[in-house]
């Protein structure tokens, strides 16, 4: 899989799909990395050019020294469209793939065409909660926060029918770096985009799952009432709605982006 060397971190992505299609960067969530698109990317590349990176810490890209802000985790993604020619981009992001997006569609809505924005919020969390989680994976390494958190990413229910995906998606948190994922909860931890997101005149969509413990349907109803003509999409689902309710998920992204 190609990399791409940024000015301090070199980046993991993947582009594919047809050649003059219109351009869909996919940004994963905390402790995931491009892989949990895989569905997704299945389906896009029938009709876009999809455009897939492991987000600074994260993956095969680089772990640069922390912390990390979400600002220069979406100047990273300006970064890798100008080394790849890409002019513009639909963007779709969940969770702290989100975040980076409303950052794009408030600071630089030139380079985006449409946005989704899934499973998000403008602010998540208080200090406390962040700083808890830093030192507990600090300490003890991603297997200490593992179990906790697939049980917010992923419904009782399924987990229980679907426990090859769910294990699947526990040994990619695991075996994220612990540096590079408490860089990027400083990010989380120190963003709030409440007051930005009138400014956001880019087309947006917004999904959340309404059984998500992490980012509730409250949050995106907020967002959806904060950015000026966006749309507002509930999955049956949890934190992970591309995954848990993927067939739903894509259709949804699909018919924004087409229509």
């Amino acid at each position: 899989m190609p990399f791409v060397q940024l000015k301090d971190a070199r980046i993991h992505y993947e582009l594919a799909g047809p050649e003059n299609a219109p351009v869909l960067a996919l940004s994963n969530s905390l402790g995931t990395n491009y892989s949990m698109w895989d569905a997704q990317a299945l389906e896009f590349t029938k009709s876009l050019r999809v455009l897939r990176y492991d987000t600074r810490g994260h993956g095969q890209s680089s772990v640069t020294p922390g912390p990390y802000s979400i600002e220069q985790l979406a100047r990273d993604v300006i970064e890798l469209l100008d080394i790849l020619h890409l002019d513009k981009a639909h963007f779709c992001g969940l969770s702290m793939g989100g975040m980076i997006g409303m950052w794009l569609g408030a600071n630089a809505p030139n380079r985006l065409r449409k946005m989704v924005l899934c499973n998000t919020a403008a602010k998540i969390g208080s200090a406390e909660i962040w700083n808890t989680r830093i030192e507990t994976v600090r300490k003890s390494g991603m297997q200490a926060v593992a179990c906790s958190i697939i049980e917010r990413w992923f419904t009782a229910a399924f987990r229980a029918k679907a426990p090859a995906l769910v294990a699947e998606a526990q040994h990619m948190l695991e075996s994220a770096n612990a540096e590079g994922y408490a860089a990027c909860c400083a990010a989380i931890r120190d963003m709030d985009q409440r007051e930005k997101l009138s400014a956001i005149r880019v087309p947006t969509l917004v999904i959340a799952g309404a059984h998500d413990p992490v980012t509730p349907p409250a949050e995106g109803h907020y967002l959806a009432e904060h950015i000026p003509g966006s749309r507002y999409a509930e999955m049956n689902a949890a934190h992970l709605s591309n995954i848990e309710d993927r067939d739903r998920f894509t259709a949804e992204v699909q018919a924004f982006l087409n229509s």
